[in-house]
């Protein structure tokens, strides 16, 4: 019986542990959030762009060309709100907006980030890149392979919970 009750209080022990650390993962996950804001921001403000702008830069460059619309619900905006964050990226020379020969419409425009500032946005986020190196350099391929399993998963959660939001 007394087995038993070690057994028992082993699980507990157990529970609890697993309990702090889940907890102490999501709490860095939110630090991490409000840092990775914070050197957005730093960078966006020597840019001389909105966060907005950024960010609306960001998905450009990662899924781009695209069009306004299309980028407008990737970004969770408002057309209207959309125009005005692509003519300050456009005065700015980060995006170029050009004609879509694929498109029926002639009107349609295709939105693309200039290939040529990306210098620019890399310099400023080099610092962090390199730490990044730093650090997964002392992960094995198996460990990384986790990590970035988490990351990918992290990711998708953070989208499907956006998309509920905005389904509201």
């Amino acid at each position: 019986m007394s087995s038993t009750r070690s057994e028992d209080e082993e699980e507990v022990q157990a529970t609890r542990r697993r309990r702090r650390l889940v907890t102490g993962i999501k709490e860095s996950l939110r630090d991490m959030r409000n840092q990775l804001s914070l050197l957005n921001h730093r960078v966006s403000t020597r840019l001389e762009l909105r966060d907005i702008d950024l960010d609306c830069l960001e998905i450009i460059g990662r899924h781009g060309p695209l069009s306004p619309s299309a980028l407008a619900r990737r970004a969770g905006l408002h057309p209207a709100t959309m125009t005005g964050i692509l003519d300050r990226l456009q005065r700015g020379g980060w995006i170029s907006r050009e004609r879509d020969p694929a498109a029926s419409d002639r009107r349609s425009v295709a939105v693309r980030a200039r290939r040529d500032r990306n210098a620019e946005l890399f310099q400023l986020y080099a610092g962090m890149n390199s730490s990044m190196d730093q650090i997964l350099d002392r992960y094995t391929e198996a460990e990384l392979e986790v990590l970035a399993d988490f990351v990918r998963r992290t990711a998708s959660a953070g989208r499907v919970a956006t998309d509920e939001l905005g389904a509201e």
